[in-house]
């Protein structure tokens, strides 16, 4: 058995819909186990129902790779609190945007008119420290991970099939094994 070693082909960024992708689900998770925990602190509901809508998808994956640019634009200019600061204001803006609009269809899920402190119902300033620390997290965790994240080919993908009767490819951990 002979075993070789081949250059490996360098790893390709991912895609803009595959990270879009990422921060609709993370977007999409994180609401319904904020909307969850909301209903367990508020009315002591151990069932935990968290809630959202399908619209969340591409709000929230929408919203986060824009911050995901401001990130890119903004990180050797500011400190992260400032840039959380913008992130902040922008998801504000995002929200109510989305909401408004699709308020003119009936079908904005979400409506914030019983907090004291709301605009028209779209948003409300009573969430400022959640978008403030979850932008935080976003920026911290989710940007940075997704960013650094790659699609590469070979039998490590899980998929491709080897060369040529080979056990394994070069791009496998211990080199390619050619069956005699």
């Amino acid at each position: 058995m002979e075993v070789t070693t081949e250059p490996r082909e360098a790893p390709v960024r991912l895609t803009v819909l595959s990270r879009w992708y990422l921060y609709a689900i993370h977007g999409y998770f994180c609401e319904v186990m904020f909307t969850a925990a909301w209903e367990f602190v508020v009315n002591c509901n151990w069932k935990f129902p968290g809630v959202t809508s399908v619209w969340a998808l591409f709000i929230y994956g929408t919203c986060i790779l824009t911050v995901e640019q401001m990130y890119l634009r903004l990180r050797g200019r500011c400190r992260v609190l400032p840039r959380c600061v913008i992130y902040t204001a922008w998801t504000y803006l995002w929200e109510f945007g989305t909401g408004l609009l699709l308020r003119q269809f009936n079908a904005c899920p979400w409506d914030y008119s019983g907090f004291r402190y709301n605009f028209m119902g779209l948003v409300t300033a009573e969430y400022a420290v959640p978008w403030f620390c979850a932008s935080f997290i976003v920026e911290r965790l989710v940007i940075r991970k997704t960013l650094r994240l790659r699609f590469h080919g070979g039998a490590e993908d899980g998929w491709s099939k080897g060369r040529s009767g080979a056990v394994g490819t070069a791009g496998d951990a211990n080199g390619c094994l050619k069956e005699e």
